[in-house]
């Protein structure tokens, strides 16, 4: 690779990447339409299935979207069939129109590789066979009696066909109920204007890099690569020959001399005209602004990891905290948990960066997002139990105005 061309201070490469994430000045517009600029953006949106507040696919699209309602997200999956459900690092939607790169991973399943356990080919094809007999099913509708009390990774047999398959790309979610997956067969959920060619390895590297760039302004080799095992030479060569030909150019970090970043030309320029929003967004630990940790870490001099995996007493800020990006600084994190029954939105600790002193508009900002986020989780009273005495006395009396 050539040397290096350009650098950025700190506070450039901060504010390129959101607003390459949609958080500085988001205009995507409004309804599914603006959902779908969304994820075309992002690439892809991360599932998850704690619902300890919103579900992590629902809170990074609010966080982007200020009139973001759940149904937009369901329609585009079942009714306008413009995202579908597949694997990008992790479980996601991703956008239909980018479809045709999902075929890659597909055929490494395929090809025998198997998802989390190892495969039963008569059971793969019983389940497909109902599936081309029945039309539409759910784990649920294929009967199985577990001997003795199980555990929630273990799978029936008809789960682990209904997941093979879908990973093999035989079938697809069709739609989501109660948040389970209903699975019909690729060619009835499949809109028939799809491209289904399959990418070549130069098409594959560059949709991945070209992709990355577009949702975060700038970056490394490894984070193109993080998570897409046997891709790094591929990757690695089409780096270079986009380098060659003017394509991408390199930028550094100021005083960050070994890591180099990829970015386009055009983003550079670009960078004068980002105006920061003094604004304040509660990010999921699942955002894809900050899903890849050491990144974070780097540029934001921020260190976080989700602590819901983690042992009680080897947790230091919560089972599930939220960080708070403030304008371009992440600034703190909570531990939240949205009682839906009774409508009450919790903040059970919070802990600020020691760097970071609350001002008043900081305060201003965080009541009113608190009291959005409150309601977007179906809550209408807040409770703060663990914080610093003077903010919660603050912040309380900003609530009750």
């Amino acid at each position: 690779m050539k040397n290096s061309k350009h650098t950025l201070s700190r506070e450039q490469a901060q504010l390129l990447a959101l607003n390459s994430q949609g958080l500085s000045q988001p205009n995507f517009g409004k309804g599914k339409k603006g959902t779908l600029a969304a994820i075309d953006l992002l690439g892809y949106v991360q599932i998850d299935t704690l619902s300890v507040v919103a579900r992590a696919h629902h809170h990074t699209l609010w966080s982007r979207l200020p009139d973001y309602n759940e149904n937009f997200l369901n329609d585009l999956l079942e009714k306008d069939k413009t995202i579908f459900e597949y694997w990008s690092h992790a479980a996601s939607y991703l956008p239909m129109s980018d479809y045709r790169f999902s075929l890659p991973r597909k055929k490494s399943y395929e090809d025998g590789k198997s998802h989390w356990f190892g495969q039963d080919k008569k059971m793969n094809k019983y389940v497909l066979d109902r599936i081309k007999a029945e039309g539409p099913l759910q784990s649920k509708d294929f009967e199985y009696k577990r001997e003795g009390p199980g555990n929630w990774y273990e799978w029936k047999p008809a789960k682990r066909a209904l997941e093979q398959l879908f990973m093999e790309g035989k079938l697809m979610v069709a739609k989501r109920q109660r948040f389970h997956k209903v699975y019909d067969l690729t060619a009835c959920v499949l809109p028939s204007i799809i491209d289904t060619s399959f990418p070549t390895e130069k098409e594959y590297s560059e949709h991945l890099i070209l992709k990355a760039v577009q949702a975060h302004g700038f970056v490394s080799e490894k984070e193109i690569s993080y998570l897409r095992n046997g891709l790094k030479v591929p990757i690695n060569k089409t780096l270079k020959r986009m380098l060659m030909e003017g394509e991408l150019v390199e930028v550094k970090i100021e005083r960050e001399e070994k890591l180099l970043f990829i970015t386009s030309a055009n983003q550079l320029k670009d960078i004068e005209k980002i105006k920061l929003k003094n604004n304040i967004h509660f990010l999921s630990p699942f955002d894809n602004a900050i899903i890849q940790r050491k990144r974070v870490q780097f540029l934001f001099d921020f260190d976080y990891m989700v602590e819901c995996y983690l042992p009680e007493p080897k947790r230091r800020y919560g089972y599930f905290c939220l960080p708070v990006l403030h304008g371009n600084k992440l600034v703190a994190r909570f531990d939240p948990k949205a009682d839906r029954a009774a409508k009450i939105f919790y903040i059970k600790s919070m802990h600020f960066e020691k760097e970071f002193k609350p001002t008043i508009d900081f305060n201003l900002l965080f009541v009113s997002k608190l009291k959005d986020f409150a309601a977007f989780n179906g809550c209408t009273k807040i409770v703060i139990e663990k914080a610093d005495k003077n903010w919660k006395k603050d912040i309380m009396s900003l609530l009750t105005l």
